[in-house]
């Protein structure tokens, strides 16, 4: 087995080898451009780490990670655009640099150039490969507007929003795994198993996102603390807070979600104390735990050696962790 470090590294390099602008360059530069602003490249390193978990070469996956993050970063062009962002990853947006039209043309060019790649593998590898990034782009598609109706939803409840992060999150980390069981040729039922880890660990990995959005540590973790609040964004927090909470906490909440002041500190600081009060706080890390132990279990599950389970274990911890 390989690092972490050392699949990231190998997929950079075969990124930049596969993506170099090409006429007509108002295409492909912006392709070059997402893709060289960096991340962590969490998804292509699954890929890449589950074909090795499973005995074959990472290599073999590399047109299958590629086809991941290709497809991840389309995603980003165009949330970008719908949320009309001016920075990505500290960037400025495709469709700030260069123009709306063009962000969306180059986006369309990217999901067909990773459909592109999965033509690189045998038939039924390729069959298998085509038909879960198929299914699982069209789940992003719909987990982004369920995101989008919940923005002008008032009665949104738990088990809809945890649809909408396992579509909108968590699929994508599963696919990236399963597509590493499919090109190592695991058994179909190794292949499931893999598939609900990472399922389990997304929607772990996206309900810390949200707590942490709330009561992260600033210089840590990595965007603003309280956007999600600020946007008046329903998320678990909320949700658990309005079904936990006194009709006074309840109507506070609706009340403060439904205005967006000048100075949001104030704001922010109320209702981070009304989840910690109402004893959401504490919930959603208790869902936390739930799902990322679910997570681990499954790993016990799979036929391959202790040591791997291992290495399957501890990616999931750095990640919850924010170290991967």
């Amino acid at each position: 087995m390989h690092s972490v470090e050392q699949y990231r590294t190998g997929f950079i390099s075969y990124l930049q080898q596969k993506t170099k602008v090409k006429e007509p360059v108002n295409l492909y530069e912006p392709i070059t451009y997402i893709l060289e602003l960096g991340g962590k490249r969490l998804r292509p390193v699954l890929t890449l780490l589950t074909t090795e978990i499973f005995g074959t070469d990472y290599n073999k996956a590399l047109d299958a990670a590629l086809a991941i993050e290709l497809f991840h970063n389309f995603s980003l062009m165009h949330d970008d655009i719908m949320d009309d962002a001016p920075l990505r990853r500290g960037k400025t947006t495709v469709h700030e640099k260069w123009n709306v039209n063009t962000a969306i043309l180059s986006g369309d060019a990217m999901l067909i150039t990773a459909y592109q790649l999965f033509e690189n593998y045998e038939n039924e590898t390729f069959k298998n490969l085509a038909k879960l990034f198929s299914k699982t782009a069209l789940q992003v598609c719909e987990g982004q507007q369920y995101d989008m109706d919940f923005e002008i939803r008032t009665d949104v409840g738990i088990t809809e929003y945890l649809k909408m992060i396992e579509y909108k999150t968590a699929v994508l980390i599963a696919a990236s795994l399963k597509m590493g069981a499919i090109v190592a040729g695991a058994s179909l039922e190794e292949q499931k198993n893999v598939y609900d880890f990472g399922k389990n660990l997304g929607i772990a990995f996206q309900l810390q996102d949200d707590y942490l959005d709330a009561f992260g540590d600033p210089k840590t973790f990595g965007k603003q603390v309280g956007g999600d609040i600020i946007a008046n964004k329903k998320t678990f927090l909320y949700l658990k807070a309005l079904e936990l909470g006194t009709p006074d906490q309840q109507k506070e909440l609706r009340d403060l979600f439904s205005i967006q002041p000048k100075y949001p500190v104030a704001k922010i600081n109320t209702i981070k104390d009304i989840f910690q009060k109402s004893g959401a706080a504490q919930r959603t890390q208790h869902k936390i735990e739930s799902y990322t132990q679910k997570a681990f279990e499954i790993t016990d599950t799979l036929a391959i050696s202790k040591d791997k389970k291992l290495v399957l274990k501890q990616f999931g911890k750095n990640l919850m962790k924010r170290e991967v």
